[in-house]
């Protein structure tokens, strides 16, 4: 989409709507606004809806947190025209507190030289305050105002930006350095100081202006807030002022020597022997500053790392400190002899937990002796009533043993003889039956008798 007229090359557009392109619509969005909301409400709030989310946008886009009237024209011109509504609406964005008064806000609080960073005039809020008071209530061309909400989101940014740089060791930067740091985030340095008095608003920075030079102090990972700035806090940042100062500098007196070198390399070969020695002493006069040079920085830097480990320690002490305090406190109602004392109480409650465990095993095995009687008694029972009736009806193994010399397998009336007598039975077999069954009776080579019984059918017994 084109630029809107008036706006200069090289700005960026602001994403305008597709009502943009409607232009009965917009000619009432260009309108002005009634004096009195309540004479057509829906009409107010349409026109307020449309260009309150546009100025931010269009802020956003540009990646700034503040504007002026002036360059809102500018911004929204179309065809020529320029909305006449826009005071109205930067003052209801001031009223609902979407936007606040740079000067305000850089006032709030103790902002050191952040609020002549800005570039306040204080001639613009005096003269907004006598029109004021004087019935008039138009917002000033030239008066800037704060997006809360976008100035929040630069300090964040900001914030992160710093905590993930190089230099996030250091607590303390000079503006400089801020500056080079945040050019992506921050495109110009007003937006850089509201977003610093943001964060300052939030305890997360504080500055101070040292002899002349501005410097600023982030709040470290392991704090809450920001602490203010102590003369160990300005002694550590001059110190890593001189580190950087002595670093470029040997850096320097290093080049500088090896030019040194190569212009003497190149007077040699062009046969310049006595200029080529006196590139050569000079080389030699530099290598010489730069150890002197050198050993300076090694030695702030032994300073340095001496204060770093200084700090650790007392963040230790600190922490062992803590802890013995913490430990003195749940020790507090123990003591040797109540330990000792608990110990043998409970050494006395196990032994007698093992005595009556005692107790309790022996009498059950004494009174065992008394049922075992009656168990055997009841197993007795139990293996009658589980015998067939049949069975126990059976006679009697017989005991004595065959008559000698017979042999085994052989049939015969003596057999017959050596068997015993033939109980009285009720069942209902004749004997002749019985005979027939005899007649089956075989001998096994082992000795032993099988018979093949009767049919599996079971006698039945007599009625």
């Amino acid at each position: 989409m084109l630029a809107p007229a008036g706006q200069q090359q090289g700005d960026v557009a602001p994403d305008f709507p597709p009502d943009w392109e409607d232009d009965e619509r917009m000619t009432f969005l260009f309108s002005a606004f009634k004096e009195n909301r309540e004479v057509n409400t829906t009409d107010w709030d349409g026109k307020m809806n449309f260009w309150v989310p546009l100025v931010i946008g269009s802020c956003r886009k540009r990646g700034a947190v503040s504007f002026n009237l002036q360059d809102l024209n500018e911004s929204f011109r179309r065809k020529g025209s320029m909305p006449l509504g826009l005071g109205t609406v930067i003052q209801c964005m001031a009223r609902c507190g979407k936007v606040q008064k740079e000067s305000e806000f850089a006032a709030n609080v103790d902002s050191g030289w952040l609020s002549w960073g800005v570039g306040l005039l204080l001639v613009r809020p005096l003269k907004w305050t006598l029109s004021t008071l004087l019935g008039n209530s138009r917002v000033p061309l030239e008066e800037s105002f704060v997006v809360i909400e976008l100035v929040k989101e630069k300090a964040a940014e900001l914030m992160r930006v710093y905590r993930s740089s190089p230099v996030a060791d250091r607590s303390l930067l000079s503006f400089q350095e801020l500056r080079a740091l945040s050019a992506h985030v921050c495109p110009d340095e007003t937006t850089l100081c509201l977003a610093l008095i943001q964060l300052q608003r939030e305890k997360q920075v504080t500055v101070l202006l040292h002899e002349g030079e501005k410097i600023v102090k982030f709040s470290q990972l392991d704090q809450g807030r920001v602490s203010p700035i102590s003369d160990m806090d300005v002694g550590i940042y001059q110190l890593q002022c001189s580190e950087k100062l002595l670093g470029d500098r040997v850096e320097a007196l290093g080049l500088e020597a090896e030019r040194c070198r190569e212009e003497a390399r190149k007077l040699l070969q062009e046969g310049k022997k006595s200029q080529a020695l006196r590139c050569l002493k000079g080389r030699k006069r530099v290598e010489k500053r730069a150890e002197r040079l050198y050993g300076q920085l090694e030695t702030v830097k032994g300073i340095l790392d001496r204060i770093a480990h200084s700090q650790t320690d007392r963040l230790v002490m600190q922490a062992y400190q803590a802890g013995v305090a913490a430990l003195r406190l749940s020790l507090k109602d123990v003591t040797v002899e109540r330990a000792e004392s608990l110990v043998d109480q409970i050494q006395e409650l196990c032994d007698t937990q093992d005595e009556v465990n005692q107790t309790l095993a022996g009498a059950a095995l004494n009174s065992s002796g008394g049922e075992s009687d009656e168990l055997e008694e009841e197993l007795k029972s139990l293996l009658e009533e589980s015998t067939p009736d049949g069975v126990r009806m059976l006679p009697e193994v017989p005991s004595r043993p065959l008559p000698a010399g017979r042999a085994l397998g052989v049939h015969g009336d003596s057999f017959l003889d050596s068997l015993p007598p033939v109980p009285a039975s009720t069942f209902g077999i004749t004997d002749e039956e019985l005979d027939r069954e005899l007649s089956h009776l075989t001998l096994t080579d082992t000795g032993m008798v099988q018979a093949h019984t009767l049919s599996d059918r079971r006698p039945e017994a007599a009625q």
